[in-house]
């Protein structure tokens, strides 16, 4: 679904096509075409054009100037043939926007001469209409209307652009390997012996581990038919010793979040359009979201929608903000329920916990300049990574391949658990960095800091008068996120890590302190 014009003029228009080139360079643009993109295809990385040339997410005008660059990489992630399309439409769209300023520009600037003349006249004749006075006038009036009928042009123009590029996912980091599919992703490193727990607990040979949900019933705790009872498909109840656990895991992410430096946050639940929008969760993925329906309430008048995940009210926190670049890097963790209508997966993992409509996670959002947005990436995926470890759980981390990286990443690592019930790896989180392109959605920016000014160190030396140092301009910022980790799914890989051959499950060292003190979970069914 593309946004309402109305709706997509005002969200991107200044945003994003305030950066389209004005007439004076339309010969520029012209210009680039045809030699652009050319140039670049010359380097490939991963079957694709290098993005060196393009490190910043995409706007009409740098899209025009880059389209063989823009179709490599849709062709990389295999996008649709509409999506190809549309990044055509949007440079022939843009091409004539340029020429269309052009003659908005000629058209006022011919109004305005006209009228100077009037004016010129009327003092001449001291203030009588002559029938030149009145030719020129129409002449003047006729003009004013051609400008007119241009604006109103190029806006329809405008709407089209915002709503094509919004449906455009953001260009891949070179580092990205091709790929059809999650068959295809880079293993990158791979922690713990998937053998160590087993022999711990005293598996033996003839012993065949249970899944979660069995594990969790024989502890008393799995209610399954009073949720579907109540809620329908995809959704659980847990009681007793096992929601205990779910909440021990949380407040133990939580706490680590904490004493990594992320400022633990309590978010809204429910969100507007617009800050959907600006993660890029909308227009793309609706189907996927539960929306509120406007009789019970909106938000400021827009519609209304239960968050998928903590990343869009932590990342809209500052939307629409000019922050300092002494204020950065910002970051945020929080805790809530993620509700998700999973529209795409009927059929797919109906078992347990592992894809459910309401699910808890403890989400890590950094707010980044763009010289430190890798790092941070790096930092905050191994976060994640040392809460599994402190767990002892067995895991690996993926480098998501170009079919496979969600929309709005240009990088993303997967953290996979290990789950001895099916003898797998699975998502337990996912981080990451998606350069500017939610800050360009959502008017997220930073100041850099301003640097050193030799001129006015030399007129101080000289006793001379200080010049006034000009602000930097703002930059927009870079995100990034990730999960630490999806609770849900760490209940999961506990459970069934962490049973013995008597059904009791043995409490994860570092939860204990969360559980009472409490070091086994004995089966009770």
């Amino acid at each position: 679904m593309l946004f309402a014009a109305v709706r997509t003029a005002s969200a991107f228009s200044i945003r994003t096509l305030n950066h389209v080139c004005a007439p004076t360079r339309s010969a520029t643009l012209l210009k680039h075409f045809s030699t652009a993109a050319a140039a670049d295809s010359e380097t490939l990385v991963n079957n694709r054009v290098s993005r060196a040339a393009v490190p910043s997410s995409l706007d009409a005008r740098t899209l025009s100037e880059n389209l063989d660059l823009v179709l490599s990489h849709l062709r990389s992630r295999r996008a649709s043939d509409e999506a190809l399309e549309s990044a055509r439409t949007i440079t022939t769209l843009n091409s004539d926007r340029v020429s269309l300023i052009q003659k908005r520009d000629e058209a006022l600037q011919q109004r305005n001469e006209l009228s100077g003349k009037v004016g010129m006249l009327m003092r001449e004749s001291q203030g009588q209409e002559t029938e030149e006075i009145i030719g020129i006038k129409a002449e003047a009036t006729k003009a004013g209307e051609t400008a007119a009928e241009v604006e109103e042009t190029l806006a329809t123009i405008e709407s089209q652009v915002n709503a094509l590029l919004a449906s455009l996912p953001n260009l891949l980091d070179d580092v990205v390997p091709d790929g059809d599919d999650d068959s295809q992703n880079e293993l990158v490193s791979q922690w713990g012996d998937v053998s160590s727990l087993p022999k711990e607990l005293g598996w033996t040979e003839d012993f065949t581990p249970l899944w979660h949900d069995d594990v969790a019933t024989n502890l008393g705790g799995w209610q399954s038919d009073a949720a579907v009872g109540m809620s329908g498909a995809r959704f659980v109840s847990l009681t007793g010793d096992v929601a205990r656990l779910e909440r021990a895991i949380s407040s133990y992410f939580l706490d680590r979040a904490s004493e990594k430096g992320y400022t633990e946050v309590s978010p809204p639940l429910v969100v507007s359009r617009t800050a959907l929008e600006g993660t890029s969760q909308l227009p793309k993925f609706e189907e996927d979201l539960f929306k509120i329906v406007p009789e019970s309430h909106t938000c400021n008048g827009e519609d209304a929608f239960l968050i998928p995940t903590a990343e869009v009210p932590l990342t809209n926190m500052h939307a629409g903000a000019i922050l300092e670049e002494s204020e950065l890097p910002i970051s945020y963790c929080a805790l809530t329920p993620c509700f998700r209508a999973e529209a795409g997966s009927y059929g797919r993992d109906t078992r347990g916990l592992i894809r459910t409509h309401q699910f808890y996670k403890v989400e890590l959002v950094k707010i980044t300049t763009p010289e430190t947005s890798n790092n941070e990436h790096e930092k905050l995926t191994r976060h994640a990574e040392e809460c599994l470890e402190e767990l002892k759980i067995p895991f690996r981390k993926m480098r998501l391949c170009s079919g496979d990286v969600g929309f709005s990443a240009q990088h993303c690592y997967d953290l996979e658990a290990w789950l001895p019930s099916t003898g797998e790896y699975r998502e337990i989180s996912s981080c990451s960095n998606t350069g500017d392109f939610q800050a360009r959605r959502m008017a997220l920016r930073y100041r850099p800091a301003p640097a050193a000014d030799d001129t006015n160190a030399d007129a101080a030396k000289k006793g001379g008068k200080k010049k006034k140092a000009k602000k930097p301009k703002p930059v927009l910022c870079h995100t990034i996120n990730g999960s630490s980790l999806a609770v849900g799914r760490t209940l999961v890989a506990v459970l069934e890590n962490y049973q013995t051959p008597d059904g009791d499950v043995v409490v994860p060292e570092v939860l204990r302190p969360y559980m009472g003190g409490k070091e086994i979970l004995k089966k009770k069914v």
